[in-house]
């Protein structure tokens, strides 16, 4: 209790509610400044320069955590915190905030819906075996998330046999448990010093890490959004300069005395939990119901040569839409006001973080009634049109019949055209109309043309599709 009162008194300063946000405290102020600072150098050059941080502040805290978990298991009363962690409590299945907290921590800890995944993602090769590294990713990302239990728990297991506590009364969630319970326990290890050294480096390159890549991800859709202005001279360094700034300056809301509860509310309604869920929803519907999961099923199996399995298509379809759906409509009957502590939010403060929640909601239903409204036509003929998307002619990676007509939507969604394969397709780019060499990152990949498309001179005609080129294929 001592301890939780001097983080509140010296290092927070936390005031009496949000309706009190104090002064800021200039020391983390100026700790808040050095990270963002470090978050310009690391991106202003672009995500090779990213890249090059990452493989010191994403294999760092690898190793201290297999540290700490040896470390952890070692120490009296470890087994009373690893069998609280592995003993499950079905009864809080029926609490609405644990399926909120389960989808966030899924959401944040593999990006989803951020924007980063996909941001990030556009650099890779044309060829890159994106469905070999979701696997991988999954795998690693869950297993670092279950191993990171033991390391956690083992340590609050001695923290509760040295206060002669219950684990349920040290275990709390919040981020009280990364900067109060943990480093508590820490300090009863023999070593503190060195251990609570290492314990916050590791805190600090995971936030370091997971803020310049966030910032990375949406530099980089926005560059790509006005290519001309940006990549011009150091338009680009300039505008980085500026993110970091004004992200610095909202930011500062969460330093003052009050900053805690600000903080609070920006984690629960911001970019997370239900945001997160709507996005979720919309982002399925668009790829599977619009675009056509068949469609993005094929382009898939396009880039890396091999079908992955159906039920990919299937999952996007129906299970995510349901799911997400499920959980936001339970989220929204279980709903309870934020707390922190004892303290309990006033409306007026709900009332901001669902503005703030409704800030990055609102624009997906508000920019549709726009294309709706500014497409011209009838309202069936604009419903058709903005339903049934198709890329360009001239795409330079899916300019082939498949991507370029209209489909109807059992054929986008659900018709699949392919053989069943045994192999590997065999990749070879189209010759190109103009006969000129194409950009090595973005040729077509196709396998063995018929000979229905191959006496076609594709100087004066239609590229062959897809289903054209893997008609001569042995599968």
């Amino acid at each position: 209790m001592h301890q939780q009162l001097a983080n509140r008194n010296r290092v927070l300063g936390l005031s009496s509610g949000l309706d009190e946000p104090g002064s800021i405290r200039w020391e983390l102020a100026l700790c808040l400044l050095a990270a963002w600072v470090i978050c310009y150098f690391c991106i202003w050059k672009g995500v090779k320069s990213t890249g090059k941080v990452v493989y010191f502040t994403a294999t760092f805290p690898f190793l201290m955590l297999i540290v700490f978990v040896v470390r952890g298991v070692t120490l009296p009363g470890a087994m009373t915190g690893i069998s609280f962690y592995l003993t499950p409590n079905m009864t809080k299945l029926t609490e609405a905030e644990v399926w909120i907290d389960a989808g966030t921590q899924i959401f944040f800890s593999f990006a989803i819906c951020l924007g980063a995944l996909i941001s990030l993602g556009s650099y890779n090769e044309y060829n890159n075996n994106c469905y070999r590294d979701c696997v991988l990713l999954s795998l690693l990302n869950s297993g670092t998330s279950f191993i990171s239990g033991f390391a956690v728990f083992s340590v609050l297991g001695f923290m509760a046999e040295e206060q002669g506590r219950d684990i349920s009364k040290v275990a709390r969630s919040g981020p009280g448990l990364a900067f109060i319970a943990y480093p508590k326990a820490i300090t009863m290890m023999p070593g503190s010093t060195a251990w609570s050294i290492l314990f916050f480096i590791m805190i600090l390159l995971l936030g370091l890490d997971s803020q310049f890549v966030e910032t990375e991800g949406f530099i980089t859709s926005i560059v790509d959004l006005f290519p001309k202005k940006l990549r011009k001279g150091y338009n680009r360094e300039i505008f980085i300069a500026c993110t970091c700034a004004v992200s610095y300056l909202v930011a500062l809301s969460m330093v003052t005395n009050g900053g805690m509860y600000v903080f609070q509310l920006f984690d629960t309604y911001a970019a997370s939990g239900v945001c997160l869920l709507w996005v979720a929803f919309c982002e399925c519907v668009a790829v599977s119901w619009i675009y056509g999961g068949e469609r993005m099923w094929q382009n898939i199996t396009r880039m890396i040569g091999f079908r992955p399995m159906p039920i990919m298509k299937y999952i996007w379809t129906f299970v995510t839409p349901i799911l997400t759906t499920a959980t936001f409509i339970y989220s929204m009957v279980k709903f309870k006001p934020p707390t922190y502590g004892e303290y309990v939010y006033p409306p007026w403060g709900v009332a901001i973080g669902w503005a703030l929640a409704l800030s990055s909601m609102l624009v997906i239903p508000t920019y549709a009634v726009y294309k709706f409204l500014t497409t011209s036509g009838t309202m069936q003929e604009r419903w058709h049109i903005l339903t049934t998307p198709v890329l360009a002619r001239d795409h330079e990676d899916y300019n082939d019949e498949a991507h370029t007509k209209r489909m109807k939507l059992k054929a986008r969604v659900f018709k699949g055209e392919y053989p069943p394969i045994d192999g590997v397709v065999q990749l070879k780019p189209i010759p190109m109309a103009n006969n000129s060499a194409t950009d090595h990152h973005h040729q077509l990949p196709m396998s063995t043309v018929s000979s229905k498309t191959a006496a076609v001179n594709p100087a004066l005609s239609d590229p062959p599709s897809y289903n054209d080129a893997v008609e001569g294929t042995n599968f």
